[in-house]
């Protein structure tokens, strides 16, 4: 089945997969195609080429570097960007903290962090999840007192991705310890050099480093960095989320490691002969690619249901689907690796195909995904209540 688009749209696409498949850097390109991780000078180099292209951050307002581009061509540009093996713009500036400096902050904030923040020279990290506050994020304890034109911040956030490589951090604080839970939450821009922040590794299951915790003890910050209103935090926070969520079925870059899967099968059998001959082996990537075909299709339908940027409620099951299936094509490749799959310490010079030593750490990671974004199970809440009408 071949889908439809529009002469203008077509044309849309061929020029969105001109520019990525000629002006983003080929070493960057061939990193993200042999699925191995992205150094932060690569990712830095990546959303520059495309903000010097003026399409880094285009959900933002056009008078901020966004683009006045319809819900379709948005999906087309994340989707040619997938395919071609782009890194997309970094989540943390580009959907996160980007537009809520855009439709919250004072003047001053937005000229201060948005130019900056679209070019990647600041390098944001989020400050949300704390040890007793993730899924139940209002329940956060990390605290900002004022004192005179400054807050006072002590506490501790955890899981900040790469957060490592931060220059500031976004952070939801609690301002006023009086009132309910999401009504005493602020959020606070801190610049991570500050006296009293420290960043603290976690090792993953996998061996990387991605994630952190980061701890604030007496961490002295302007009111000046305060976005939007005091106390209004948790408000700011659910915007945020709703953008976090865009484009969270992955459909071009699941599409394209499972036909780098497929291509790796014709010559990975016993002697060089082809997996794809295995029964079995051939009629799990046929599902996977007719799975894929219906959830691009799923794709399209959200993007041409939803209205005045919000999302329509079948994004849930895009999010839903579109993990389940990023998940089982990692799964597949470990399976077409074999007891290859076990060599992800080998060195450069190692027999072991390239691509087949990085199947066990890109299976174990993805296991994250059924989580950010929203979790799995939430999203089932989600279309129980709202697609399929069901009450608990």
């Amino acid at each position: 089945m071949k889908l439809q688009l529009s002469p203008e749209d077509a044309a849309f696409r061929e020029e969105m997969h001109a520019f990525f498949t000629t002006q983003i850097p080929q070493d960057i390109r061939e990193t993200v195609a042999a699925r191995r991780e992205l150094s932060k000078e690569q990712i830095v180099r990546s959303m520059q080429a495309m903000n010097a292209a003026g399409i880094a951050v285009p959900n933002w307002p056009v008078e901020w570097g966004g683009k006045d581009w319809t819900p379709l061509q948005r999906h087309i540009w994340h989707e040619e960007m997938q395919l071609a093996g782009v890194v997309p713009p970094l989540a943390f500036n580009a959907s996160m903290v980007g537009p809520v400096i855009a439709a919250f902050g004072s003047q001053e904030i937005k000229e201060r962090f948005l130019p900056k923040t679209a070019n990647l020279d600041i390098w944001w990290a989020q400050g949300f999840s704390e040890p007793d506050a993730g899924s139940d994020l209002a329940s956060l304890r990390t605290t900002a007192v004022k004192e005179g034109d400054e807050y006072v911040v002590n506490g501790q956030k955890t899981w900040t991705t790469l957060g490592q490589h931060g220059d500031w951090i976004f952070t939801l604080v609690r301002t006023d310890p009086t009132v309910k839970k999401q009504a005493g939450i602020s959020f606070l821009l801190i610049d991570m050099t500050s006296p009293g922040l420290t960043v603290r590794p976690i090792e993953l299951i996998d061996g990387s480093h991605e994630v952190n915790e980061v701890f604030f003890d007496n961490v002295r910050v302007p009111v000046s960095n305060l976005v939007g209103e005091e106390n209004k935090g948790w408000d700011y926070a659910k915007f945020l989320l709703g953008n976090e969520r865009v484009g969270v079925a992955p459909v071009g870059s699941t599409k394209r490691t499972l036909a780098q899967a497929k291509e790796y099968a014709r010559t990975a059998g016993p002697g060089g002969t082809s997996l794809l001959e295995d029964p079995l082996v051939a009629a799990e990537i046929a599902e996977l690619e007719n799975d894929l075909l219906a959830l691009e299709l799923t794709a399209l339908r959200v993007v041409a249901n939803s209205a005045d940027g919000k999302p329509h409620p079948a994004s849930s099951v895009l999010k839903l689907q579109g993990t389940v299936l990023q998940q089982a094509v990692t799964e597949l490749w470990v399976d077409l690796a074999g007891p290859n799959a076990l060599a992800t310490g080998a060195g450069e010079g190692s027999d072991v195909p390239d691509l087949a030593r990085t199947t066990t750490p890109n299976y174990l990671n993805y296991r994250k995904a059924s989580i950010y974004g929203g979790s799995n199970e939430v999203q089932r809440q989600i279309i129980a209540g709202t697609i399929l009408g069901l009450r608990g």
